[in-house]
Parts: structure tokens; sequence; C-alpha cells
């Protein structure tokens, strides 16, 4: 065994034996023997990542965002091209892309830009859909700094319908949130829509 090997640790009053024992049951379940070499380790990695994938969900956006700095600023703050990656919950196959997330300050308070990173990355880092990560993503910056508007657009290619199902291998998936002035004035919709679309 590789030094640098660990094993999977217990979590949510599952133990790591039956959570690796069940990753097991499913690669007998597709006809592979799991003591075979190249697999015995697979369920402790399988677990293992399977825990960083979904970090997320011990994230708090309202620590996250906790901290803001006073600006003069009330016009719009975009932060583009985020990439992410996150988990489909009917496959439980990854999807990924880039994120867009803009706001328009209020009373004064900015966030650090690394913050909404780190938000998109909560959000991600769960079992999601697209359409609920979206909209989870505008919603807690909406909550915890109460801006005069929120702007969140997601671009993703999703594996599920990449590699099996339909196989469109191209296919993108896009969805937005649009919160206060975003949702509220066009023309404040459509300068964050031509920002995101220059290269």
């Amino acid at each position: 065994m590789s030094p640098f090997f660990k094993k999977a640790v217990s979590s949510n009053n599952v133990t790591a034996q039956e959570a690796t024992e069940a990753v097991r049951t499913l690669l007998r379940y597709i006809g592979e023997n799991p003591n075979r070499e190249g697999l015995i380790e697979t369920p402790d990695r399988y677990c293992r990542a399977l825990l960083e994938l979904t970090e997320g969900y011990s994230a708090k956006p309202e620590e996250i965002l906790s901290t803001t700095f006073e600006s003069q600023s009330d016009e719009m703050v975009l932060l583009k091209d985020i990439e992410f990656s996150s988990t489909c919950e009917h496959h439980l196959l990854s999807f990924s892309g880039k994120a867009h997330v803009a706001y328009i300050p209020s009373e004064g308070r900015i966030v650090g830009l690394s913050k909404l990173a780190r938000i998109v990355d909560t959000f991600s880092q769960r079992l999601q859909v697209q359409e609920r990560l979206t909209q989870q993503v505008a919603e807690a910056i909406q909550t915890h700094l109460k801006p005069q508007g929120v702007a969140v657009v997601f671009e993703g290619m999703h594996s599920c319908m990449c590699v099996r199902g339909v196989r469109k291998q191209s296919a993108k998936m896009v969805t937005s949130t649009m919160l206060g002035l975003f949702r509220e004035s066009p023309a404040s919709r459509n300068e964050f829509m031509s920002f995101i679309t220059r290269n």
C-alpha cells in the first residue's frame, strides 16, 4: 500500500466500513471483483473523494460573507468566469463550467472578490442540480450582503448528458437568477449580460 494512502473515515453516523462495503457491493453489482489488484483500494479512495466533492455541506455562507469593506461605489461589481465543478444528484456524475456573479452594493459596503468565488464553491460542492445551484448562490449573496441587486449565471456541461443517455458532448446548460435591480431594471440586466459575453 502506498505510504500516501489514507483510509476512509466515518461520517454522519455511517462508519467507514459501511461506506466502503457499499462501494464493494456496487463493484460486484457490475460484475467486477473488488478484491483484484486494481480495485482493492478503490472503495476507500471513492469514499474519500466523495467527502471531498461534497465539502460544501460544512461551509457556512454567513461566515464567508460576514466581512465587508466600506466603499463609495454604487455600481455593479462583477466576477466572471469562475470555474466550478459539482455533482449531479440524479446520476452522481460531475458537471462543471463557469459562473458569473454580480451585485450592486448598498449602504457603501462591498465584499472581497474571493468571497464570491468561495460562495460558488460552497454550493457547488454538494449534490446539486444546476437550477438550484444558481438560485442558492444568488440568494446567499442577497441575504447576507443585502445589495441593491444580484445577478448569477451558470454555464455547465453535464457528464450525465455527455457520456450516457443522449450523449451530446458539446451541449451546454445555461441558468440564471436575477434579484433586485437586475430583475426590475432591464438596463442593469442588459449591462450585466453585455459584460459576461465579452471576451
